[in-house]
């Protein structure tokens, strides 16, 4: 099935919003498209700290004891997404499509590639060159350090969860995990690798451009804090 170039997708900015919230509404909005017909949506964010377990972590993913956790304000969520763990937090930009992947004409890797590209041309936009991993190593990455983790679940044709891309992350909480399940990769920053503090909400308008252009879709803003998942477009 070919791209639809004009299909649309609601966009909706969520600011900060914990994790768990958030991960109820992709919920909602996964089964509000199941049962069609409703909207294609991203999200964009981003989370209070906390550490995010995905199906293939394992608890010595977890770095830091409980008293550090609590010291550190940071939760621990295991969550039903792709990959190990991770951190998300402040200065950071997530986003979470939740796409028919019928509807786009796309199979997972494709889906997973235009991801990586999307963020790809975002970061070139900020004068940044980065590239996505090694065969087995998802994400984008500048000079074998992640500057974005990706992380998706499939819910039959229907994807959800995303990406998180560190803008003024700090990134001494990646300490308290073995990212990604590996020890020796290391995450870096926008702002450690070029100055720049860039704020989360103008990242998120401009990444929104380059998901567009990636994706071939026609991009409706929602005014409203929480889109309404049975809302059709």
């Amino acid at each position: 099935m070919p791209m639809n170039k004009s299909l649309p997708v609601k966009a909706c900015w969520l600011g900060s919003t914990p994790y768990r919230e958030a991960w109820d509404l992709q919920a909602q909005l996964v089964a509000a498209l199941r049962a069609g017909p409703a909207a294609n949506t991203l999200l964009l964010l981003e989370h209070p700290h906390v550490f995010t377990m995905g199906k293939a972590a394992k608890p010595e993913h977890l770095l830091w004891d409980g008293a550090e956790q609590g010291r550190r304000q940071v939760a621990v969520v295991w969550s039903d997404r792709g990959g190990e763990a991770t951190y998300h937090g402040p200065g950071q930009l997530t986003g979470y499509p939740i796409l028919d992947l019928t509807q786009f004409g796309l199979t997972i890797p494709q889906y997973l590639e235009k991801l990586e590209q999307s963020l790809i041309e975002y970061l070139r936009e900020l004068g940044i060159e980065s590239e996505p991993g090694e065969p087995g190593l998802t994400g984008v990455w500048l000079g074998g350090e992640k500057v974005a983790a990706i992380g998706i679940k499939l819910n039959r044709s229907i994807v959800s969860h995303g990406f998180a891309l560190n803008l003024t992350t700090d990134l001494e909480y990646f300490d308290g995990i073995v990212p990604c399940g590996h020890a020796d990769l290391r995450p870096t920053s926008v702002e450690k690798v070029t100055g720049q503090r860039i704020e989360t909400l103008a990242a998120a308008h401009g990444y929104a451009e380059h998901f567009s252009r990636i994706f071939g879709a026609k991009l409706e803003w929602d005014s409203a804090q929480r889109p309404l998942p049975t809302a059709a477009l």
